[in-house]
Parts: structure tokens; C-alpha cells; sequence
């Protein structure tokens, strides 16, 4: 599996990110062809090898005619959708700009249908992520991971006014995300920047197991004490449980035993675990010391939300210490279809090996809901939709 790590030396921005995509081996002439193709007008590009503390990287220069639209969510997805593209870069450009538009509307108040565009509906930002979607996959990128993000501090002049750093766009974008506070004044990641490594990346933390094939370095454009770079290796993975067509992914394991707790803290410990993230939460009977009957408490939590748990289980139970590890999990991909019954509308997961699908599973919640409704057998529901879902052949 091609794998892409995003090592965020000196932060990240979405020009960062398409330097480093062309140090790392995207043909810049193909780049500028398929960002042509793009119905916006008024952008100029160059970019240039520069040198940041005796380290050669590219830094790439995006100006754009100073009367531009504020565009809508609508408008800029129109925009994505008319340039000649991949449908996975399609897709991947449009979640990006729609991750955006959800910070925003959560900054603001309102819908993101509703957000104007102002900096990041800019040209510039457009091409951007547009730009470095397609970068990952001329590349062959099939997962990236992206290490913690630095923060500086300070404050940045905006359509909005003076706004304090990070920007708060970028700290919508970044909760759950780890990133670490550096003595610089200015600002180390930009909406872009933070939509693109929370849209693309796959989880957030130290490099993968990989043997390295290229490497590329995007330069920022302040000056800083501190390199101001964007960091890019691409490579194979050499994780020997990792295959071509598996999905995988870091978890945390967070454990604990208890021969003290009460059957309603056990209860509501795994009600909040879950509310709070949790992947999963169970229980397991073990006879423990003085021959008292206990239980063993295992959370499993993406890396993200592993310190929350440990603070739950902490603070909600009687233990006096966790224990936790870093693991990997292979999973099947998974999608979901909707099949018309008799009953009415059942949702089905259906989880995939490449193109071949394993398995098929009705949302429990539809069946019951629909079983309840109509005084039917709840078995009979289940394999009339799975019957539909066999039938569909998507």
C-alpha cells in the first residue's frame, strides 16, 4: 500500500502542501493542466526552489485578480464538479471544502449552506485543495497520515476583522486532533491547511511503518525562527499485517480492573464511553484477589480520544490506575444501501474486500421500528431485506 506522511515541522497550508507534493515527484506542468481546467479565471502560479535553514524546498506563489465572489458551499462544489478530474479527487476536493463550511457555520451561527466563502473561498484556496487532492493521487497516495499539528500564536487580519490564532475555523476543524503550542507569533496552520489534514488523513500521530520512496519539502512564506516547512514522505508500507486491499488503522486499548464498583456505575461508565467516542466497551467476569468476584473493563478509542476515556474510567469508577497500549486493526471497508421491503425502507451495512462484498447486515433500529409498526416478526423483516440487498447486486 502506497502510504503518504505529512510531517508538520513548521505547520501546514494548502500552498505548503502543493510544494511538497511536486518536490515529492508530481509533474508541475500536469498540475497547472488540471487546475486549468478549473472554470475560474484570474490566477497566476510560479513557484521556486528556496532555501529554509540550509534545507532546499519549493515554495509555491498563487495570485489571483483582487475582485473575486464570495462564493457559497453550492458554488464552490459547482466549481469542482466542472473541472476535468477523477471522481475521487472530485470527491475528496468536495469533503474537504465541505468540512470547511461546516467550521465555519459552527463559528458563525448559521448552516454551511448558508457560510460565505472570503479567504478560503478564494481562488487560491480552491486551487489548493484541488491542487493537492490530485497531487495525492497521481502519486498513488491510498493513505495518509499526518503527524501532530504545531500552533502558533498571535493574531491574523480576516474578512471577519482581527481574529486571534489559531483562527477559530481552524480550532473547529482541529478538535479531537493532538497539536502542541510552539513559540512562534503568527499563524502555523490556515483553514486550508487544517481542512485538508483532518479531511484526508487517516488518524494523526507518529509515521507508519513504511520504507520511504520519495521525499518533498513545501515551504511557507514567513519568515520564522523556526524551519517554516511542510514535510512529505511517500512510500510502501511495511507493515507485514497490512495487505493491498485492507483497511487499518491505530486504536488504543485502555483497560482496568474492579472488585468494588457498583452494577449502575458499570452501566453508566459504558453509556458515557460510548457518547464519548468510545469504539467499543465491554465487560468481562475475573475472580480477582481475596477470592472477590471482579470485572475487567476494556475501552478500545482512536488515539484521539483515548485520554478523555482514561480521565471517564478515572474519574466514574473506584479504580485507582489504567492500563493502556497502542494497537492495529485491519477492517473491512464498509458502505451502506437502503432496500424497499414490504414493511417499508430497511437500511443495509455492507462491509467489502476490495469490490468483492463479505457481508450484509440490516440496521437493527429500521427492522425493529418497522416490526413494531406493522405487529410483524422481527426474523421475518430481517430476511426479506437481506433478500433485497442480495438482489440489488451493487
Amino acid at each position: 500500500m502506497k502510504l503518504a506522511y505529512l510531517d508538520c515541522i513548521g505547520g501546514i497550508a494548502g500552498d505548503m502542501t502543493l510544494a511538497a507534493l511536486i518536490e515529492a515527484g508530481v509533474s508541475e506542468n500536469e498540475l497547472l493542466e488540471v487546475l486549468r481546467t478549473l472554470p475560474i479565471a484570474g490566477w497566476q502560479w510560479r513557484s521556486e526552489r528556496v532555501e529554509i535553514d540550509a534545507i532546499y524546498a519549493r515554495r509555491v506563489y498563487l495570485t489571483h485578480d483582487e475582485q473575486q465572489p464570495h462564493r457559497h458551499l453550492s458554488d464552490v462544489l459547482e466549481i469542482i464538479e466542472a473541472g476535468d478530474l477523477p471522481p475521487t479527487v472530485k470527491q475528496h476536493a468536495a469533503a474537504v471544502f465541505t468540512r470547511l463550511a461546516e467550521a465555519e457555520a459552527a463559528v458563525h451561527g448559521t448552516t454551511p449552506d448558508r457560510v460565505h466563502f472570503h479567504e478560503v473561498g478564494a481562488v487560491d484556496a480552491i486551487l489548493d485543495v484541488v491542487g493537492a487532492c490530485w497531487g495525492f493521487h497521481a502519486l498513488g497516495v491510498e493513505r495518509i497520515v499526518c503527524s501532530p499539528l504545531p500552533i502558533g500564536r498571535g493574531f491574523v487580519r480576516a474578512a471577519h476583522g482581527n481574529l486571534p490564532l489559531p483562527a477559530p475555523a481552524v480550532v473547529e476543524l482541529l478538535r479531537g486532533v493532538p497539536t502542541y503550542g510552539i513559540p512562534i507569533e503568527g499563524e502555523t496552520v490556515t483553514p486550508t491547511g487544517a481542512a485538508l489534514a483532518v479531511t484526508l488523513s487517516h488518524h494523526f500521530g507518529t509515521q507508519p511503518p513504511m520504507r520511504w520512496e520519495a521525499i518533498g519539502y513545501g515551504a511557507g512564506h514567513a519568515d520564522r525562527p523556526l524551519p517554516n516547512l511542510l514535510r512529505l514522505f511517500v512510500g510502501e508500507s511495511t507493515d507485514a499485517l497490512q495487505s493491498p486491499t485492507g483497511e487499518w488503522e491505530s486504536i488504543v486499548q485502555i483497560e482496568t480492573n474492579l472488585d468494588n464498583a457498583t452494577p449502575q456505575q458499570l452501566g453508566y461508565v459504558m453509556e458515557r464511553a460510548l457518547a464519548e467516542g468510545a469504539l467499543d466497551v465491554f465487560f468481562t467476569p475475573v475472580h480477582m484477589k481475596k477470592n472477590r468476584p471482579g470485572v475487567h473493563i476494556t475501552v478500545l478509542a482512536s488515539p484521539e480520544r483515548a485520554d478523555a476515556l482514561m480521565q471517564l474510567l478515572l474519574r466514574e469508577t473506584p479504580t485507582l490506575g489504567v492500563r493502556y497500549s497502542l494497537m492495529n486493526r485491519r477492517c473491512l471497508a464498509r458502505d451502506w444501501i437502503a432496500v424497499e421491503t414490504t414493511y417499508g425502507t430497511v437500511r443495509i451495512k455492507r462491509a467489502r474486500e476490495g469490490e468483492r462484498i463479505l457481508h450484509l447486515a440490516p440496521e437493527y433500529e429500521d427492522v425493529a421500528q418497522l416490526a413494531q409498526q406493522h405487529k410483524a416478526p422481527l426474523h421475518a423483516i430481517m430476511q426479506e431485506a437481506l433478500q433485497k440487498a442480495r438482489e440489488s447486486g451493487d
